[in-house]
C-alpha cells in the first residue's frame, strides 16, 4: 500500500510558510514557525538530514577553536544551546568526555587554560569539570602522541544527528506542520502577496501547486542554486552572487577494537594545523575530519586523494595504528556552507565563519545558510523574527518555547539513557521502542540491532522509502559499516516494497555502498 498521499491533497491548502530543506536548519524552523500557530509546509528534496546534517563528526559543542578566535559570543550561544539539545532529547543528544594531548608543558597549560575558561563560559550549564592529567596518568588510556607530557579533559556533546532530524520532523508534524521528504521545489513565481511553488514529488513525478504566504530557503549547501529559481535576472543578465563557500570533509569509521576509545580524542594541531577528533559512537570509532574547500555541491562527494592521505597519515602519527582499507568499515564526506563574501573563489575555508546568514532578497524570500546543528534551535528563532521585522508575517499567535517543548520520542526526564558510545538498538526509538519490540518482525535480525519490524514501522511512521533512507538514516549501517549495509540491502528492500508499494531504490543503494567502501589503492599513496 502506498502510504504516501496524492501531493495535490497535500498541497491543497495555502500556507503562511513554506520551509524548503529538511535538514538541521529547515526543520527547526518549521517546529518554530508550527508552535508560533502558523499554517507550515515543510518540503525536503530527498530525505531527512540527507545533505550535511547527517554527516557531522557527530559532536554538539560551543566550538573550542572560536575562543582562538575570541568568538567569545558565538561560544557563548553555542554552549547555551548545547545544554537545550541534551535536554530535550536525552537518548539522542549526551554529554561526551575529551582528552586533548599535550606534547609540550606551555602547551599543556595554554590548552588548560583555554579549557577551563570555556567551562567557565558555560557557567551553571557546564557538562563536567575541566582537568588536568600527566602522562603517566594516561598509561591505561588509548595511544597516545610520541613525547606526550600530560593531557587535559573536558567535556562537550555528541549526538545521533540523523535520528535528531527525523525527531523534528515528526515534532513539526505533531505541531501543525505538513511534512514531506522526497518532494523538491520546481518552480519559484511571485503571485499577489505571496509565492506560487510548483513541486514536484520525487518518487511518483507527480506536481503540484502550493500557495505561500512566504518562503523561507534552507537547503544548506544548495541554498544558491534556490535562489537563483526565485531571484530574478539583473537587467545586464548577471544573477545573484552566490552567498555560501563550501568545505568539504572527510570522515572515516574504524572498529572499537582498533581504536577503543571510551572518551573522545582531540587532536589540536595536526601536521598541516587542522583538527583532527576520534570519537566512539554507536559501537565503532569515528576519525575525521578535513577541511577542503571546493566548488560544486554534488549530492554525493567523494573523498579526494590527498584528504584520504592526510586521514591515513595523521591517524598513525596520533594513535600508531597503520590502517588498511579493509580496516575502514564505511568512509563519508559531508559538505559544509560556510558564510562567504559573495564570492566563490578558491581559497581556504578553515577560518570562515561557521555564523550563520540571514538574507532577504525579495518580498516574502528569505534565505538561511551557515551555522551549525548545535545551534538550530536560534537560528529558527532568528528566520522566524526576520520575517516578521520584514512585515512579511505577522507578529506569532504564541511564544514557541521551543526550548522546552518536547520532542517526538523523547524520555521523560530522568530517564536513564543508553550511551551513544553503544551499538545501536531500540532505545534509539526512545518512547516508541516498547511498541516496535511487539511488533510482527521483531524476532527477525537483520544486523546491527535491525529488525524486520523497526523497518515496517520506518516505512508506516518515519517516511522511508528507499533503502537509503532506511539503511543511510533510519539505521546507520552505511555509515558504520558499508558492507553489511550492502548484505542488508535486499531483505530492507523487499520490506520497504511491501510496506510503500513504491520501488526501494535498490540498485541505486549498492553502488552508493561501493562508494562508501575503500579500495588498496585508495590508500596506496603517490
Amino acid at each position: 500500500m502506498n502510504l504516501r498521499p496524492e501531493l495535490s491533497d497535500w498541497t491543497s491548502a495555502p500556507c503562511d510558510v513554506l520551509v524548503v530543506g529538511g535538514g538541521a536548519t529547515g526543520l527547526g524552523v518549521a517546529v518554530q514557525a508550527a508552535l508560533e500557530g502558523r499554517q507550515v509546509v515543510l518540503a525536503e528534496a530527498r530525505d531527512w538530514a540527507s545533505g550535511t546534517s547527517s554527516r557531522s563528526t557527530k559532536l554538539l559543542h560551543g566550538g573550542v577553536r572560536y575562543l582562538g578566535q575570541g568568538r567569545m559570543k558565538l561560544v557563548r550561544e553555542a554552549l547555551r544551546e548545547r545544554a537545550i539539545v541534551l535536554g530535550l532529547a536525552p537518548h539522542l543528544a549526551q554529554p561526551l568526555p575529551f582528552v586533548v594531548h599535550a606534547r609540550s608543558w606551555w602547551s599543556w597549560g595554554v590548552t588548560a587554560c583555554g579549557l577551563k575558561l570555556y567551562q567557565w563560559l558555560a557557567g551553571r550549564l557546564s557538562l563536567g569539570p575541566t582537568e588536568t592529567w600527566r602522562a603517566d596518568a594516561l598509561k591505561a588510556g588509548p595511544p597516545c602522541l610520541p613525547g606526550t607530557v600530560g593531557a587535559v579533559r573536558y567535556w562537550d556533546g555528541q549526538f545521533e544527528d540523523a535520528r535528531l532530524a527525523l525527531a523534528l520532523a515528526r515534532t513539526a508534524q505533531a505541531s501543525g506542520a505538513r511534512v514531506r521528504n522526497h518532494v523538491r521545489v520546481v518552480g519559484l513565481a511571485r503571485q499577489g502577496p505571496g509565492w506560487l511553488v510548483t513541486l514536484q514529488d520525487t518518487l511518483t513525478g507527480q506536481t503540484a501547486k502550493l500557495q505561500a504566504r512566504s518562503v523561507v530557503n534552507a537547503t544548506g549547501v544548495w541554498v544558491d542554486a534556490l535562489r537563483q529559481l526565485a531571484l530574478p535576472a539583473a537587467p545586464s543578465g548577471q544573477t545573484a552572487l552566490p552567498l555560501v563557500k563550501l568545505s568539504q570533509g572527510v570522515h572515516w569509521v574504524v572498529d572499537r577494537a582498533l581504536l577503543p576509545l571510551k572518551e573522545a580524542v582531540l587532536v589540536p594541531r595536526t601536521s598541516d594545523g587542522r583538527v583532527l577528533f576520534a570519537v566512539p559512537w554507536l559501537g565503532a570509532t569515528v576519525i575525521g575530519t578535513t577541511d577542503t574547500p571546493r566548488s560544486d555541491a554534488p549530492l554525493e562527494p567523494r573523498p579526494m586523494a590527498e584528504e584520504l592521505a592526510f586521514l591515513l597519515k595523521e591517524t598513525e602519527r596520533a594513535w600508531g595504528v597503520r590502517l588498511q582499507a579493509q580496516d575502514v568499515k564505511s568512509v563519508w564526506v559531508g559538505l559544509r556552507p560556510l558564510v562567504g563574501t559573495g564570492s566563490a573563489a578558491s581559497g581556504g575555508t578553515a577560518q570562515l565563519s561557521r555564523e550563520h546568514l540571514i538574507a532577504r532578497e525579495a518580498p516574502g524570500f528569505v534565505t538561511v545558510t551557515g551555522g551549525k546543528w548545535t545551534t538550530y534551535r536560534s537560528m529558527a528563532q532568528d528566520v522566524m523574527a526576520a520575517l516578521v521585522q520584514a512585515g512579511d508575517l505577522p507578529a506569532p499567535k504564541r511564544h514557541a518555547h521551543t526550548e522546552r517543548h518536547p520532542l517526538w520520542g523523547a524520555p521523560p526526564p530522568g530517564t536513564r539513557a543508553v550511551s551513544l558510545r553503544d551499538a545501536p538498538g531500540l532505545h534509539l526509538l526512545g518512547t516508541h521502542a516498547d511498541l516496535v519490540a511487539k511488533a510482527p518482525g521483531a524476532q527477525e535480525m537483520l544486523g546491527l540491532g535491525l529488525t524486520a519490524a523497526m523497518v515496517r514501522y520506518a516505512a508506516r511512521a518515519e517516511w522511508a522509502v528507499t533503502v537509503e533512507d532506511m539503511l543511510a538514516r533510519r539505521w546507520r549501517v552505511l555509515f558504520l559499516d558499508a558492507r553489511l549495509a550492502a548484505s542488508m540491502a535486499p531483505r530492507v528492500a523487499e520490506l520497504l516494497r511491501q510496506e510503500t508499494g513504491i520501488d526501494p531504490a535498490l540498485p541505486a543503494f549498492l553502488a552508493l555502498c561501493q562508494q562508501y567502501q575503500l579500495r588498496p589503492s585508495d590508500l596506496a599513496g603517490p
